[in-house]
């Protein structure tokens, strides 16, 4: 069954000086967001950007792919703790996503861990989408 979200924005003025207003439509999560050109490349004073917002959905995806092979290979973990980090080149565009991620799996070993990750890599359909557009790399450790 296919879902659909919706997001809107709103932005007024030039690109430079010019302001967002974004909206997640579909859960009403986080109220309004403000977004600006400088956010995206300069230090993000308390404004969202687009790229932050790949970064949630690359980890929380990245996490949820995880947690599926995990729990199918009956090692459901107990904790997963994973980062996004996206960089974002005027001129050039979303150019990398960098996932850090640190794994608390009772009972696993790390060839089965290796696995899960190779295979959350394969089953993320956020890693799906960016894959052959950007670079996507994954710094991947199980915590004892």
């Amino acid at each position: 069954m296919a879902a659909d979200r919706t997001a809107n924005t709103v932005w007024e003025g030039s690109l430079a000086k010019g302001q967002g207003r974004l909206n997640l439509q579909s859960s009403g999560v986080g109220g309004e967001l403000p977004v600006t050109w400088a956010s995206r490349t300069e230090r993000s004073n308390g404004q969202t950007s687009p790229e932050e917002l790949i970064a949630g959905a690359h980890s929380s995806c990245y996490s949820m792919a995880l947690s599926l092979v995990l729990g199918e290979a009956g090692n459901a973990p107990e904790r997963l703790d994973v980062t996004a980090t996206v960089t974002f080149v005027p001129g050039e565009g979303v150019t990398a996503s960098k996932l850090v991620v640190r794994a608390r799996v009772p009972g696993l070993d790390q060839a089965g861990f290796d696995s899960a990750i190779e295979a959350a890599n394969e089953g993320c359909p956020v890693s799906g989408a960016l894959k052959g557009n950007v670079d996507i790399s994954v710094d991947a450790s199980l915590e004892g």
